[in-house]
């Protein structure tokens, strides 16, 4: 009997410890926005322009053609010769420019998606009566990394997005990600700029990284309470690991007797 009950007290301890040690962890701010001033009704709203994403050079744009002409049809919605790319796809070059059939170059590099299918719409309207032109960005790509639930790539189908749709693609961020450190990295005219946001602040909303670009990174920093939980983790599993080796001789000795 007092055999069973030294045993007992043993694991008893044994336990309570691996969960002491298992529940040690700094407290973490977890709500976005959390400077929002807590009151009753409706914030006033602030009116913003979504900015136009701009075409750049290696993106790859969709572009349709319609017209009453079944002959202007075939034509604009056909691969140019020697291009090899697949119809109503087009990647702009170095310069700036795609070929397209029937007009060959045109330049479409520094323009919003609506600059360009005037400017196109302009160049067609010389050939056939009323097109209507339809362009879409094929490519448009960004990178959620860090303290996320799922990092990765992600294609955006409708060229815009903010940074907090960005994080809701990748299952929003762990509750070790800092919030008020979120680093977006862009690329802009060859020139890598890194700008750091505040998620804790309303003033995110103001930001021009607010909303996100093709090919933007976004990198979510750990906090310090992930460093001192990986080490202290690393100090204890070595303990907690020695601690039930020794139950398991203990144990050993106790039911021989």
């Amino acid at each position: 009997m007092v055999t069973r009950i030294k045993l007992s007290a043993i694991i008893l301890a044994l336990c309570t410890s691996t969960l002491l040690i298992s529940s040690c962890g700094s407290k973490r701010n977890l709500v976005y926005f959390s400077d929002l001033p807590k009151q009753d009704g409706k914030m006033k709203s602030q009116s913003f322009e979504v900015p136009e994403t701009e075409i750049l050079p290696n993106d790859v744009l969709s572009i349709i053609v319609v017209s009453s002409s079944t002959e202007s049809n075939n034509l604009f919605n056909s691969t140019v010769p020697g291009n090899g790319q697949t119809p109503f796809v087009y990647k702009v070059n170095a310069s700036g420019f795609i070929n397209f059939p029937g007009i060959k170059e045109i330049k479409l590099g520094g323009l919003s998606l609506s600059q360009a299918k005037d400017a196109l719409t302009r160049e067609l309207s010389k050939m056939t009566k009323s097109p209507n032109v339809s362009i879409s960005f094929v490519n448009f790509k960004i990178t959620v990394i860090g303290e996320v639930s799922r990092p990765g790539t992600f294609t955006i189908t409708n060229s815009e997005v903010n940074l907090l749709e960005a994080l809701g693609m990748a299952g929003d961020m762990t509750p070790f990600g800092r919030r008020d450190n979120v680093l977006v990295i862009r690329n802009i005219k060859g020139v890598r700029t890194l700008e750091r946001l505040n998620i804790n602040s309303v003033e995110l909303l103001n930001s021009p990284y607010y909303f996100l670009k093709q090919n933007d990174i976004v990198y979510v920093e750990p906090d310090k309470s992930k460093e001192q939980e990986v080490n202290q983790n690393n100090r204890f599993i070595p303990i907690i690991s020695a601690s039930f080796s020794v139950l398991a001789v203990l144990i050993s000795i106790l039911v021989k007797k």
